[in-house]
């Protein structure tokens, strides 16, 4: 385990409080467009607003998005656990056999699962699997506070 999402509203709000509350340095804020495809097959974009604190453990501070899994929940904001994995496909495979059903993974072109899974558990929480083959990046650029 590396990090821990949260889906927030108020993105700016959010990266405030967490740094007012508990000293947390962010690294980027990363604004894009995913290419995902979803538990039904289905190819989308979706605009993506996030930003990983800068030490271990890891929060992802995900702006919420009506529309896509990305929103908040009547239970918690929090919205999955994040592992990196080497074996996306078989990993991904396991937690579907355990009755975590795929939600969504990344994709490139009509390639998928790339990247990254998100999993959804019956107690309405998200395993994410994050492909091992990003963490030299990630290391270097998200997880850096901005100007380091």
């Amino acid at each position: 385990m590396y990090h821990v999402g949260i889906v927030v509203a108020d993105f700016d709000a959010g990266l405030a409080r967490f740094r007012d509350l508990l000293g947390i340095v962010w690294g980027p804020v990363v604004s894009t467009e995913v290419e995902v495809r979803d538990h039904e097959g289905i190819d989308r974009v979706w605009p993506l607003r996030m930003c990983y604190s800068t030490q271990a453990p890891y929060l992802e501070l995900i702006e919420e998005r009506e529309g896509t899994p990305w929103v908040c929940n009547e239970h918690s904001n929090l919205h999955h656990i994040g592992y990196f994995t080497d074996a996306l496909v078989t990993d991904s495979g396991r937690l579907e056999q355990s009755h975590c059903p795929l939600e969504l993974s990344g994709r490139a072109g009509t390639t998928a699962p790339t990247g990254y899974t998100y999993h959804r558990d019956p107690l309405g929480v998200r395993i994410e699997f994050v492909d091992t083959e990003t963490r030299a990046v990630m290391e270097a650029y998200m997880f850096t506070p901005p100007g380091a």
